[in-house]
């Protein structure tokens, strides 16, 4: 059974933009354009965030200590392009999004509403 963590559940559910969004600095740091383009080719662009829902969600996302600004070597050509990554606050935010939707996907097997699950998911 899972721990419960207040810190983290207070951040759930996240909207869809914002999951993308935490999905997009999952792997490694991004500048707001990087970002907006991973979202898009990573959902064959059925998610295409404008750059003002970005910047709210990344403002918001910022006060609440989910991700922070990183010096970024390679944007040193351009002083206003900024970078970011997931803190470790944020890491656990999305990953319990993540485990949320999976416990989400396993009643919806079970009512039958989607055929299967993923093989090598186990239950929690």
């Amino acid at each position: 059974m899972r721990e419960n963590n207040p810190e983290v559940e207070a951040f759930l559910p996240l909207s869809a933009p914002v999951f993308h969004v935490m999905l997009a600095l999952a792997d490694e740091p991004r500048h707001g354009y990087a970002i907006l383009k991973e979202v898009e080719e990573r959902t064959h662009r059925k998610v295409q965030l404008s750059s003002g829902t970005l910047y709210a969600i990344m403002k918001r996302l910022l006060n609440d200590g989910v991700i922070e600004e990183i010096e970024d070597r390679r944007a040193q050509t351009d002083e206003r392009r900024r970078s970011y990554r997931l803190t470790r606050l944020g890491r656990r935010v999305a990953e319990a999004e993540a485990r949320r939707m999976e416990d989400l996907l396993r009643t919806a097997a079970e009512k039958r509403v989607i055929r299967k699950l993923h093989e090598g998911w186990e239950r929690s």
